[in-house]
């Protein structure tokens, strides 16, 4: 699986006009699924992206706390594009990405893993055309594989 995390102070992602999630401080999160990928890649990242100290304590140091510390929000938003190899010719390849019914069965229970350490959590429409705006704090964007494929 592969992660683009950014941090931000607000993210709305819309379907045809109408928003289908919405946070303000916290963190989106663009997720795609690879071929191979299981329920264990899903826990490696919610892990890692539940301890990541990538939040200000209001101190000097800028990257102190994690995402539970300030009772942030998540916006998870489902982007097979990640997988996208451009190595050849002019259109992207995405023979990486896992078929559709796998990798929105990992997307939701990605989901469901963080409901489950009671961060608020909103998704986007997964497999639908959609228009993310967000505020992006810092900047802080970073990238996060379960395994480099």
């Amino acid at each position: 699986m592969r992660v683009v995390l950014q941090r931000v102070t607000q993210a709305i992602v819309e379907v045809n006009g109408a928003s289908v999630g919405e946070i303000n401080s916290g963190l989106l999160l663009f997720v795609a699924v690879a071929k191979g990928d299981t329920q264990k890649d899903v826990d490696q990242l919610v892990d890692k992206i539940c301890k990541l100290r990538i939040f200000s304590d209001g101190g000097p140091s800028f990257m102190e706390k994690n995402i539970i510390d300030v009772e942030g929000s998540i916006l998870v938003v489902s982007q097979f594009t990640l997988y996208g190899n451009t190595q050849k010719g002019t259109r992207p390849d995405f023979t990486l990405s896992a078929p559709f019914a796998e990798a929105e069965g990992l997307y939701e229970y990605m989901i469901r893993k963080f409901l489950e350490k009671e961060i608020h959590t909103e998704s986007g429409s997964f497999g639908d055309h959609m228009e993310i705006s967000l505020i992006n704090d810092g900047p802080v964007t970073l990238i996060i594989d379960s395994n480099k494929k």
